[in-house]
């Protein structure tokens, strides 16, 4: 049986268009389709090796737009090709604006069973597919590498050479192609000249406890929003989301707070989620470092549930799914 690897395209930079070959800002995303993208590296044959290329377009679209459904549908999938006996892999590519989330999704939803025995990668690119120097190219090449690894498994995001751990990549530049960190935890390796050197094992499966893929296509996705802490921080903008909504759109059901230092919060902010917390609303405490974690060395304004060291568009995550579960 011929072995494949399932290429997905959901859209972003790595499939941009501008007018001029010197324009790397001024792009237009999700303009050239994933089977083209792959057309135009020809060197991903000798990458993959035996195995067959399979491409998938499951949305078109600049991840800055991502929505729910296309969440859903590309977990659908990505679930439907790593089930087949003969997919080796997925490579996603996708955007970077919103990377950080879908791959934390991915994750969260798609069964431990099939995450421990076969990889997810996601890759983009930070110069459009018209540029003069693309990084797409590279980017893909390394994915592929990374997919083709023997051991490889996880939902994993590849991007100037380094490999990442889907619960701790972030996002941490908005111009520069080597985009991404992953904190105190550092990336998992590096692909080098198309060879993996890995300096931590590759990430652990964990049992999925939230939402089955039914539930999520089939659901409506609760209201979670994210509000930050800053010097005259005050409970406005709290009393505002929790207010009936006026256009009868759905009421917010949880609130992720960026705190500041070690996931401090305003008293005028802290009493504001108090009270939010009183009528339902579940809270979750962050912060809004882009290193560590919040650490509780106190209970005196500990009133919250803690991220687990999950940035704050990443436990907005795991709220929606908890609530939804």
């Amino acid at each position: 049986m011929s072995k494949k690897v399932v290429f997905l395209g959901m859209g972003g930079t790595i499939a941009g268009q501008a007018q001029s070959a010197t324009d790397n800002v001024g792009y237009k995303s999700a303009q050239v389709g994933v089977a083209q993208l792959l057309q135009a590296v020809p060197a991903l044959k000798e990458a993959l090796g035996k195995r067959t290329l399979v491409s998938e377009q499951v949305a078109q679209v600049d991840s800055k737009d991502m929505e729910f459904a296309h969440w859903s549908l590309l977990a659908q999938r990505v679930v439907h090709h790593l089930a087949s006996p003969d997919v080796d892999g997925v490579v996603i590519t996708h955007g970077t604006d919103t990377l950080e989330e879908t791959a934390y999704f991915l994750s969260c939803v798609v069964s431990a069973a099939l995450l421990a025995a076969k990889p997810v990668v996601l890759t983009c690119a930070m110069r459009p597919a018209s540029a003069l120097v693309p990084d797409g190219p590279q980017n893909l090449l390394d994915a592929t590498a990374v997919v083709c690894t023997a051991g490889a498994h996880g939902v994993l995001v590849v991007c100037a050479g380094s490999i990442h751990d889907a619960r701790e990549v972030q996002k941490v530049h908005p111009y520069r192609v080597d985009a991404f960190d992953s904190g105190d935890a550092g990336p998992l390796g590096v692909v080098e000249e198309g060879a993996v050197r890995l300096m931590h094992g590759w990430p652990a499966a964990e049992a999925q406890t939230g939402p089955s893929l039914d539930t999520i296509a089939t659901h409506t996705w609760p209201r979670v929003e994210i509000v930050m802490n800053y010097a005259g921080a005050t409970g406005a903008t709290v009393r505002a989301l929790c207010a009936a909504p006026a256009d009868g759109s759905a009421a917010v059901r949880g609130l992720v707070v960026a705190g500041t230092g070690n996931g401090t919060i305003h008293k005028d902010l802290e009493a504001a989620l108090l009270q939010a917390q009183a009528q339902g609303v579940r809270v979750v405490r962050t912060t809004r470092c882009a290193r560590g974690q919040v650490v509780p060395g106190s209970v005196r304004g500990f009133a919250f549930v803690d991220s687990q060291g999950l940035s704050p568009v990443k436990a907005r995550i795991a709220l929606m799914l908890a609530l939804m579960a």
